[in-house]
């Protein structure tokens, strides 16, 4: 089955039909995954960067918002029938990101080589085209833990860049 997205854009070509509300939600899925690591196209190196690099240059609150982002995402990929196993590699993808995303700097210039969203999408649009994939359910404690644990690694990582920061300050200062 071939849809096209509302602004024309891009087809997407999935074996099974979705219903319409499955549908829209894979469109905002894809709209989301997009902006965060494929929306500008750098044209002198022809690579495409997106809005998570940009928000992650806020202290701590950027990389909060876009981990919030990067949830959402998985959240939806579930409803959509994903299967735990592969909920838990795009939450690794995640985790990935968001730990090096706790280094200044380097943080950044990982989010811009890494897209951890943009990984996720073709997660869910390769089981969305798998031929043998089924109507899958996770069960919400299974969400609750996996979208928690993923809350502490992002709380701890925000303490590891506060530590840091506080660590460059004193070096600098001589304290």
């Amino acid at each position: 089955m071939t849809r096209r997205s509302p602004d024309g854009l891009a087809a997407a070509k999935l074996p099974l039909p979705l219903s319409d509300h499955e549908w829209q939600r894979f469109q905002r899925v894809r709209t989301i995954a997009t902006l965060l690591d494929n929306a500008i196209e750098i044209p002198i190196l022809r690579y495409r960067v997106g809005l998570d690099p940009l928000i992650g240059l806020l202290p701590i609150g950027g990389d909060v918002i876009g981990f919030l982002l990067s949830i959402y995402l998985v959240v939806e990929s579930a409803r959509l029938g994903m299967p735990a196993p592969l909920l838990t590699r795009m939450s690794l993808n995640i985790a990935l990101e968001t730990l090096a995303g706790s280094v200044p700097a380097l943080g950044d210039l990982v989010d811009v080589a890494w897209k951890a969203n943009a990984q996720n999408l073709q997660l869910l649009e390769a089981h969305l085209n798998s031929p043998n994939r089924g109507p899958i359910r996770v069960s919400k404690r299974f969400m609750v833990l996996l979208v928690g644990g993923l809350l502490a690694l992002t709380i701890a990582a925000a303490g590891v860049s506060l530590w840091l920061l506080n660590w460059a300050i004193q070096a600098i200062a001589g304290s």
